[in-house]
C-alpha cells in the first residue's frame, strides 16, 4: 500500500467533522499527498465500498491512476460515508483501525 494506514487514519478523522474548517483541513491534506498516496486512498476507499476486494489491491490501485481525472480532494470529499469506506477498507486489508484512531487521538 503506497499510503501508510496512519495517513488514511487522518483522513478519517477529519472526514467525520462535518465543519466547514474540517473538510479545507481534509481538502488541503488530501492535495498534500503524492499521487502514489492518492491512489492509494481512493483503491483503500474503493476496497471497503465493495468495489475491489483486498486481494485486488494492485488492481485497485492501477484503476485509481487510470481513472485519476478530477482532483483527488474532490473526489473523496464528495464520496458518501468516506470514513466509513476506508475504515472497511484498512479492516478487509487486516489493519486494526481502533489502535489507529486511538493512536491519533492521542496525540492530538
Amino acid at each position: 500500500m503506497p499510503i501508510s494506514p496512519e495517513k488514511i487514519a487522518q483522513v478519517i478523522f477529519l472526514a467525520r467533522d462535518s465543519s466547514r474548517a474540517a473538510e479545507l483541513e481534509l481538502r488541503a491534506f488530501i492535495a498534500g499527498l503524492d499521487q502514489d498516496e492518492q491512489a492509494g486512498l481512493v483503491a483503500c476507499m474503493w476496497i471497503g465500498r465493495g468495489t475491489f476486494d483486498a486481494a485486488d489491491l494492485d488492481e485497485a490501485l492501477d484503476t485509481a491512476f487510470a481513472e485519476a481525472t478530477a482532483p483527488t480532494e474532490d473526489y473523496l470529499t464528495g464520496t458518501p460515508h468516506l470514513p466509513e469506506h476506508l475504515e472497511t477498507g484498512l479492516e478487509a486489508m487486516g489493519i486494526d483501525v481502533t489502535d489507529l484512531e486511538n493512536d491519533l487521538m492521542g496525540g492530538h
